[in-house]
């Protein structure tokens, strides 16, 4: 079978890798990809958001699987034009994607279905916001109401930062047209998880679990990012609270979704808070997650395309997953400058002697070719990943790899993981 892959960036490039080791499939290709990419499998010139061009390049080369990696696309509609063309494509549709596509509509529908989470308020006026923030006082969270690349979050410790917040998102437009609402959420404290489940719409899979370091900063300081490194799997999700999140998470949103006559099929990925044994959910996201995916992948042995077949097919439910009992931690390398304005053009060096860790693959998060020569294109850069027999393993593999690639200005934690050390000490 052929298969397609939508997006370019690590994820995208870690589902390409996977998908292209099934024994079921011939081809991948992936529109629009990257450099890195370009070494497993055919990259198409198609934006990711020209889902009509997308479904035209998928009919006239006789494509069986379309994969969606990013959430734009989800949100757009890619699911529901290829669906109207009887064409097989993993995701949810328009209506669901909005459950990542809006958060005032996911913290609506949390309230509605009971699944826990913290209080919050929704103004599309900043004034209003600015006085509900001095009624209630901080700490609170400011968020941008729709996709803002996993950097919509101002976490506010004192008043004039949170009123600076809202001023930020909706007055100055940080996030362009995603701010025109926003949310003012509680501040959770606890221990922050990425929690994955397949769903067919009705059976809910869990995959393994991960943790992702969202800020730019050692220590978790700084501003949010699209993620720094994850690692899987985590201890703070034990099999007691992984039935919990199930129970009273996962299982609830699907059956709420299609209550809702928005059925969702896909990949659902809840951010969670636990503490003290409680758990809540931050928020909720479409999509696999990045770079939760790349150690994610790394570990799975079973093949994941059968899986994905499952889920379009509504046959999930007779499915199963085997793990590696390895660890894994991926570290993202990132441009100067990110998560702001980031410099780009700047030649990579070391990738070669890096990939030749054992138990490393590299995963391209934003790069380009020239002459031959691998050069940055995006804030996010590489996702280095590696597998250990255990988490301190799994670090000091993957941080060999990192220490092997070299442009000038690249950031990276180092602290990746670290956290998970910590608890079982």
């Amino acid at each position: 079978m052929q298969v397609l892959v939508i997006g370019s960036g690590g994820r995208e490039h870690a589902l390409a890798w996977k998908i292209a080791q099934s024994p079921k499939v011939a081809k991948v290709w992936v529109a629009p990809g990257s450099a890195g990419i370009s070494e497993i499998a055919e990259c198409v010139e198609i934006s990711a958001s020209d889902f009509r061009l997308l479904a035209d390049f998928a009919e006239q080369k006789r494509i069986d699987l379309t994969v969606v990696g990013p959430e734009g696309p989800l949100t757009l509609g890619i699911v529901d034009e290829f669906e109207r063309r009887g064409l097989r494509i993993f995701g949810p549709r328009k209506d669901a994607a909005l459950i990542e596509g809006s958060k005032v509509f996911a913290k609506s529908f949390m309230k509605k279905y009971h699944i826990p989470t913290g209080f919050f308020q929704s103004f599309d006026r900043a004034e209003e916001a600015k006085r509900y923030i001095q009624e209630i006082g901080v700490p609170l969270v400011v968020k941008a109401d729709g996709l803002a690349a996993g950097k919509g979050v101002i976490v506010c410790f004192d008043l004039p930062e949170a009123l600076d917040a809202v001023k930020k998102i909706m007055e100055d437009r940080l996030f362009g047209d995603a701010g025109e609402r926003i949310l003012i959420e509680e501040y959770l404290e606890g221990e922050e998880v990425s929690f994955h489940a397949l769903t067919d719409g009705d059976a809910v899979l869990p995959l393994a679990s991960s943790q992702d370091h969202k800020r730019v900063f050692n220590d978790d300081q700084g501003p949010n990012t699209g993620g720094m490194g994850a690692y899987s799997p985590t201890r703070a999700i034990t099999e007691p609270i992984q039935q919990q999140i199930m129970e009273r998470i996962m299982i609830p949103t699907i059956r709420g979704m299609a209550a809702e006559g928005r059925p969702y099929k896909g990949v659902l990925y809840a951010g969670l808070m636990i503490r003290a044994g409680e758990i809540k959910v931050l928020e909720f996201n479409a999509r696999f997650g990045d770079p939760e995916t790349q150690p994610l992948l790394l570990r799975m042995k079973s093949d994941l395309v059968p899986l994905l077949e499952a889920v379009v097919d509504g046959r999930l439910r007779d499915q199963t997953i085997d793990w590696m009992p390895d660890a894994s931690v991926c570290v993202v390398m990132a441009s100067r400058g990110y998560p702001g304005p980031y410099d780009q053009g700047a030649l990579i060096a070391g990738l070669e002697e890096a990939a030749a860790e054992p138990g490393v693959m590299i995963f391209h998060a934003g790069t380009s070719c020239m002459e031959g020569q691998i050069l940055t294109g995006g804030g996010r850069v590489l996702g280095v990943t590696g597998l250990g027999q255990d988490i301190q393993g799994a670090i000091a593999t993957t941080y060999r790899a990192v220490k092997k690639i070299h442009w000038e200005g690249a950031h990276y934690r180092t602290d990746i993981g670290v956290r998970a050390l910590a608890k079982a000490s």
